[in-house]
């Protein structure tokens, strides 16, 4: 046996050391309290799979006797940049950023799998060979997914930074436009794997295609729906990653994408059931307007009360049950400290408190967990929706912080842009009291018809500062 052949069983174990982290590290991230430890198990794989790659590279090398430092200085370089860049944003991006951070992290991805396979197909064109047909699909996939979730997290990303209107932008032609480009790349494909040789020209038309599909995929998703789309290109991600992995003949590649992959389809299902909306409806959009979306349909009227910090600090010391409901207002404000902070006094008096956590608030899945997590707020007061929806009916105070469209009672009456959505019960507690800065509507541009009911009190304010005039209030009791 030769040094170059041990070398290769030793990197193909290593490949699969790498390969069990990843499954151990997505497992541990079911849980808030092992997540941590599971992103530094998956990316202590990732490290252990890429330093075997290289070993392998350079022990074909050395074989081959054709070793260049041009290629290896390139790699460093890209690693250091990539690298570097990735530990900047990662550090410093503020919570309320993250889920844009996230499409642009899910469009590096996507990219550069297609690239892999627009190089390697390149490489097939230049040699003049026959191009076996499970190679064609693995390449012609590659491309299409990675292509689509590239442009589709740009403009994702964007729509969640403001550069682009949160409302559903209807693209001229609309449906048709986006099925005449699926039609193209369906039959550029059947085209290829037909003829079985190399054809530039019919692999750049699929590859333009599928980038612009992408762009009519998203733009007309409004903001609402964002949590869902960003699970769902973050699977795109993934099966590009896999397809990537079987262009290259890369198993690491192939687990890892397909992990990913899988796992984000999961919680693309998860979550539009939360919605109770099929991905399907999702990706062809109109939920979730924007700023510039009409007015809620005809429902219960009413004023709004307004209520002082005193008021509401008495109500909450003398509670027996509390529940918190965070939103994206609390993530703006950056207030996960304040809440927790205003909790533990609470409890210091011995209220009962709990979080109800809906599945799509904030602007990513598992937001609002990623925010309390980080204020260190225990796990077991974190409840999901059907765990929690039984207890407001017992809640003496309802605190709703920068909470909306989650909380809009006008979702279980037909004719509304939520009707149907899984809500809170909030308005089934004994009190309910809401911190909001102003009457702005949520994404859904409609009102919510929670703050008008009698049992509700406004207390309009920045949710940092409304939380620290709680406790203040609460302290001097």
């Amino acid at each position: 046996m030769t040094t170059l052949e041990i070398v290769e069983i030793l990197v193909r174990i290593a490949w699969l050391v790498g390969a069990v982290a990843f499954v151990i590290g997505l497992g541990r991230m079911n849980s808030p309290a092992t997540a941590r430890n599971g992103n530094l198990v998956s990316a202590g794989g990732m490290t252990i799979a890429v330093a075997a790659t290289a070993i392998l590279i350079l022990a074909r090398q050395s074989s081959d006797g054709g070793f260049s430092a041009v290629p290896w200085l390139i790699i460093v370089a890209g690693i250091a940049l990539g690298g570097g860049l990735g530990l900047y944003t990662a550090r410093a991006v503020k919570m309320t950023a993250m889920p844009q951070l996230v499409s642009l992290f899910n469009a590096v991805g996507g990219g550069a799998a297609a690239l892999i396979a627009i190089d390697d197909y390149i490489r097939l064109a230049n040699a003049g060979s026959h191009v076996r047909i499970d190679e064609h699909i693995f390449i012609v996939l590659d491309i299409i997914i990675g292509s689509i979730t590239f442009t589709g997290s740009i403009i994702a990303s964007g729509k969640l930074q403001g550069l682009i209107a949160g409302k559903p932008i209807i693209v001229p032609g609309g449906q048709l436009v986006t099925l005449a480009l699926a039609a193209v790349t369906v039959v550029g494909a059947l085209f290829l794997f037909a003829t079985g040789t190399p054809n530039l020209a019919t692999m750049v038309l699929i590859l333009a295609a599928a980038l612009i599909f992408g762009v009519t995929m998203t733009l007309p998703i409004g903001g609402a729906d964002m949590p869902v789309v960003i699970s769902l290109l973050n699977s795109f991600t993934g099966t590009a990653v896999a397809m990537a992995g079987f262009v290259i003949n890369n198993p690491v590649l192939i687990i890892a994408g397909a992990l990913v992959g899988a796992s984000g389809a999961i919680l693309t299902k998860l979550m539009a059931d939360a919605m109770n909306r099929s991905v399907l409806n999702i990706m062809i959009g109109g939920f979730g307007g924007g700023d510039d979306a009409a007015g809620a349909v005809e429902g219960p009227g009413g004023s709004v009360r307004s209520i002082g910090a005193d008021d509401v600090a008495i109500q909450l010391a003398y509670a027996q049950h509390v529940i918190v409901v965070p939103g994206y207002g609390l993530a703006v404000a950056q207030a996960q400290h304040a809440v927790r902070e205003l909790a533990e006094l609470l409890e210091e008096r011995g209220v009962d408190v709990k979080y109800a956590i809906h599945p799509v608030a904030g602007r990513m899945p598992g937001h609002m967990n990623v925010l309390l997590a980080e204020a260190n707020v225990p796990y077991p007061q974190l409840k999901e929706m059907d765990d929690i929806n039984p207890e407001f009916a017992r809640c003496d105070v309802a605190l709703v912080i920068g909470a909306n469209d989650v909380t809009n009672p006008a979702a279980r009456r037909p004719g509304s842009p939520v009707s149907g959505m899984p809500i809170l019960d909030v308005d089934q507690a004994k009190s309910i009291v809401v911190i909001k800065r102003s009457m702005g509507k949520g994404y859904a541009g409609i009102d919510n018809e929670l703050y008008t009911n009698e049992k509700t009190g406004m207390l309009f304010a920045d949710a940092k500062d409304g939380l620290a005039a709680l406790t203040a209030a609460v302290k001097a009791l």
